[in-house]
């Protein structure tokens, strides 16, 4: 019977096991305790028929405990084995109704732990209690303040974003822009704008500095040209004036160009900036509510963005911004990546210390989880049913037998001792009766 125990048990092959670690040791562990059962029943069997062949089959005094409890320890053995091995296999290749349950009842028993799972694992209790406590805001917090990882991430981004501006289409791209920003030209009312900046610009007086370097300008021009502007002045003379009377003229003409000029330079409250300023307040005026000056402005603004020069520049901006971006992303000095990186590391302490902000983020985590796990309850547990559902009868129940059997084994081992304690006690009833 022995011989029978251990060839209905022995290992067979099985694949990778899902539930880790060494397969090899698991059969190894297996097959030690398969051994420490099976010889506690062959140890039994061998008293049993040694007191059977001494003193017969009612032997007196501590024999006939020692034949009881022996007797009683291979009944518990057979019976435990017959109840372990029914999990997995037919006991003794008898298909015996009711046994290799795990091979031939695996998709509803698939169906039910899923169905188990799914009713006491993934409820919005008990999944909003676990993400809670994982206190995911402040631990990717203190994690991404390390420098190190946010180092690493600012990489992965680059990485990222090279692939991204790998798969894209350099002519789509440019099309894109230019319609994007045509669209944008076209759409957009710039003269209110214009006309508001230009009128804050002359309340605070900001536009004097101008002024300031145009009327400079000036005057140092017509003070060093003054032969330019005689010369001027000579030409557009009368052909019968007398050239002495023309260079006279053009003198005095410079000369009050440069007396005027000076005092618009020296003068803040000069006649010529007051009407400049008269002028810029009417221009402003005018942007904003002049249907004529506003039409104008924007019937200029697309003609100058439809220039060609223009639309040149427009189309250069993909390759331009394709080339900033990827030497960026390569160079791990670059400004936009240590930029990043000093942007994740204040982002992680903020994070790590900030508790509204780990309230606001472990409640919005905590509630997508939940909300996920409410709608996708079904695809989750169906993933046990599908998974059991196509694993191979036998390897299921040799993947089962590896990852469980040997602690099954202690069943035939307890079976085996409680057997043989319940045949001397039953014997010392007996006795006793």
């Amino acid at each position: 019977m022995s011989t029978a125990i251990t060839t209905a048990d022995s290992p067979q092959p099985a694949p990778p096991s899902p539930w880790g670690g060494s397969d090899e040791a698991r059969r190894a562990g297996l097959r030690r305790m398969k051994m420490v059962a099976t010889g506690l029943f062959v140890l039994a069997a061998v008293i049993y028929a040694v007191t059977l062949m001494t003193v017969g089959s009612s032997p007196e005094g501590w024999l006939g405990y020692l034949q009881a409890g022996a007797e009683a320890a291979m009944i518990g053995a057979l019976a435990d084995w017959f109840a372990v091995t029914a999990l997995f296999r037919h006991p003794l290749g008898l298909p015996i109704p009711h046994t290799a349950i795990i091979p031939t009842r695996k998709d509803q028993m698939g169906a039910t732990l899923g169905e188990f799972v799914g009713t006491h694992f993934l409820t919005d209790d008990v999944v909003r209690e676990k993400v809670g406590a994982a206190e995911v805001t402040r631990r990717g917090g203190e994690w991404l303040a390390d420098p190190d990882h946010a180092t690493r991430v600012s990489g992965e981004m680059g990485r990222a974003l090279r692939g991204l501006i790998a798969v894209l289409d350099d002519d789509q791209m440019r099309t894109m822009i230019e319609r994007v920003i045509g669209e944008r030209v076209e759409r957009t009312e710039v003269s209110p704008a214009l006309g508001h900046l230009l009128g804050q610009v002359v309340a605070d007086g900001a536009h004097t500095g101008i002024v300031d370097v145009l009327a400079d300008r000036m005057y140092a021009w017509v003070v060093t040209n003054r032969g330019s502007i005689i010369e001027v002045v000579t030409k557009q003379a009368p052909s019968w004036s007398p050239r002495f009377v023309d260079g006279v003229v053009g003198d005095r003409i410079h000369l009050e160009l440069v007396r005027f000029l000076a005092a618009v330079r020296d003068d803040p409250h000069h006649d010529v900036r007051i009407a400049i300023d008269r002028m810029l307040v009417q221009f402003s005026d005018d942007l904003r509510s002049n249907p004529g000056t506003r039409e104008r402005v924007e019937r200029a603004k697309v003609d100058m963005y439809n220039h060609p020069d223009v639309q040149r520049s427009v189309s250069r901006i993909w390759e331009t911004a394709q080339r900033v971006l990827l030497e960026a992303a390569d160079d791990p000095d670059s400004e936009l990546r240590v930029r990043a990186s000093g942007a994740l590391v204040q982002l992680g302490q903020t994070l790590a210390t900030d508790p509204d902000m780990q309230a606001k983020l472990d409640g919005w985590v905590t509630d997508t989880a939940v909300g996920l796990v409410a709608d996708y309850k079904v695809e989750l547990t169906s993933v046990i049913s599908d998974t059991v559902a196509r694993w191979d009868g036998p390897q299921t129940a040799t993947r089962i037998e590896l990852a469980v059997g040997r602690d099954l084994q202690f069943i035939r081992i307890n079976g085996t001792v409680v057997g043989a304690l319940a045949g001397l006690v039953i014997h010392a009833v007996t006795q006793l009766a």
